[in-house]
């Protein structure tokens, strides 16, 4: 039998295969390989936040890091559910959008997860020697891995997929004119 996972703004089923096949294409696959995402979730005081992060991601689930005294750390533990967003700067954009829910890992040391996000940055040997140090320095007290597993995925292209308002005006649009 297969796992059913109610979509939670129309009411559909998305099934874990369909998330699958869709992070699996290979636009998918290119933006999961970016370094920054924009991490959604409530705040402990109600209101949304929406944060970029470094991320990344292990073929199942996207791990971003953070420091053991974070404050989206208590709100993440009371409102595991969170949205990502991962896309381009160009024209027109490839956008990945992500639903799941947050599962906190608390590490001692750096995971290597935060060194791997932050390998894409250019530094000299000495500047990464450096900030090997630092960081080593700064989050001796550990860190914490924020794990989350897809629920729901959508990946828009603007060539083989749109956002679903305007999918929605198009087959209106056709409607009309073959009326």
């Amino acid at each position: 039998m297969r796992s059913l996972i109610p979509h939670p703004t129309r009411g559909l089923i998305v099934q874990p295969q369909d998330v699958t096949a869709v992070l699996a294409k290979p636009i998918s696959q290119a933006l999961l390989a970016r370094d920054i995402t924009r991490l959604a979730y409530v705040a402990e005081d109600g209101t949304p936040r929406a944060i970029p992060i470094g991320f990344s991601w292990n073929g199942s689930t996207i791990v971003m890091c953070t420091p053991n005294n974070s404050q989206k750390l208590p709100a993440l533990q009371r409102h595991p559910a969170v949205a990502l967003t991962i896309d381009t700067e160009v024209h027109p954009p490839m956008i990945l959008l992500i639903r799941g829910t947050a599962a906190l890992d608390y590490v001692d040391g750096i995971p290597d997860e935060y060194v791997e996000a932050n390998t894409t940055y250019e530094m000299t040997p000495e500047q990464r020697v450096e900030w090997d140090r630092e960081i080593r320095s700064l989050y001796a007290d550990g860190m914490v891995r924020i794990v989350v597993t897809p629920t729901w995925a959508k990946l828009i292209d603007f060539e083989t997929t749109l956002p679903s308002a305007v999918e929605e005006l198009l087959q209106q649009r056709a409607e009309r004119e073959r009326a």
